[in-house]
């Protein structure tokens, strides 16, 4: 089938860490815990706030997306209470039809966390093909849903790590799949839109928190084709580029959801696509929306083209653009 798009708007968000942290208790905290406990309250409380992520959404609403995507790190310290409630927000967002979640790091923080994340999330995830097997956690992605011209393609690079250390893994096996779903997709006409938490690129992330597994994911993107990947994980507005055999995809990160102003890190902004056109020749715009300075309000912070007829200078393929 041959889709000819009117327009279809999908948002993007990351990074939400939703607080404050819950009471912990000590065999809770007699793990990796320690660290990102120790690290909220130094740091992200005083930056991260509820009420900035409400801003956010409700200047998001008025868009009126098709769809929204999020990438990971729903959550702090991935406790059963702060799972419960993440899955609870989400029921706030929408209809699960009209929302798709990949875990981050901060949802795998612990052993056996990405599983049960993922487990109390599943109607956010859960791909066209429904349930999957459990047997082996890491086996529930790639996931694919197909939402009108688009087909959203989820994949995990989640893992528990030691203290200190950030770091996702992307999997031979989930590349595989990836590259499969990718050549399907296309098959099929949809615009492949790739969500990941890590930074598939060099030098994005520093080491510690870098992904494992770089060089599959770009050698799926090449095989198997795309025309853009998401992702989220180092709270910064990024365009870089991987290459395909169809040309350079678009790999786009955004900053922390809850990112509220005067932090070392941007303030809190969404992305909203907006996709026209058939394959062979689609139009793609994207619109960031930020915080303001006074952290009262969302506005219009960049506009960008990606695919079209009259693409902007800006565009132009590089290692790497920070916006």
């Amino acid at each position: 089938m041959r889709y000819v798009c009117a327009m279809f708007k999908f948002a993007h968000i990351s990074d939400i860490h939703l607080g404050p942290l819950p009471k912990l208790t000590l065999r809770e905290l007699f793990s990796k815990r320690i660290t990102g406990f120790v690290n909220w309250h130094r740091n992200r409380r005083k930056h991260l706030f509820v009420n900035t992520l409400d801003l956010l959404l409700s200047d998001l609403r008025t868009r009126e997306p098709d769809h929204l995507v999020i990438t990971g790190d729903l959550v702090n310290l991935a406790t059963g209470i702060e799972i419960k409630l993440a899955a609870e927000w989400l029921e706030t967002i929408g209809d699960p039809r009209e929302t798709t979640v990949v875990p981050g790091n901060h949802d795998a923080y612990v052993r056996g966390a990405h599983d049960r994340s993922v487990k109390a999330w599943y109607p956010f995830i859960i791909g066209d093909e429904g349930t999957r097997n459990w047997d082996d956690e890491t086996k529930i992605f790639p996931t694919i849903r197909r939402r009108g011209p688009v087909a959203i393609i989820g994949c995990s690079t989640s893992v528990a790590t030691p203290p200190f250390s950030a770091s996702g893994y992307f999997s031979p096996r989930q590349a595989r799949e990836t590259v499969n779903l990718l050549k399907k997709a296309g098959e099929e006409g949809l615009f492949r839109v790739v969500l990941i938490h890590h930074p598939p690129i060099h030098g994005a992330a520093s080491s510690h928190k870098r992904m494992i597994g770089i060089r599959r994911f770009a050698a799926a993107i090449s095989t198997g084709g795309a025309e853009l990947v998401l992702h989220g994980h180092t709270h910064l507005n990024t365009i870089y580029w991987l290459k395909s055999h169809h040309g350079q995809v678009p790999v786009v990160g955004i900053a922390s959801a809850s990112q509220g102003p005067y932090g070392h890190k941007p303030r809190a902004a969404y992305n909203l696509f907006t996709l026209s056109g058939e394959p062979g020749a689609w139009n793609l715009v994207c619109d960031r929306y930020s915080l303001t300075e006074a952290g009262d309000a969302v506005a219009l912070d960049n506009s960008r083209l990606f695919y079209g007829e009259a693409i902007s200078p800006m565009s132009v393929p590089e290692a790497a653009r920070m916006i």
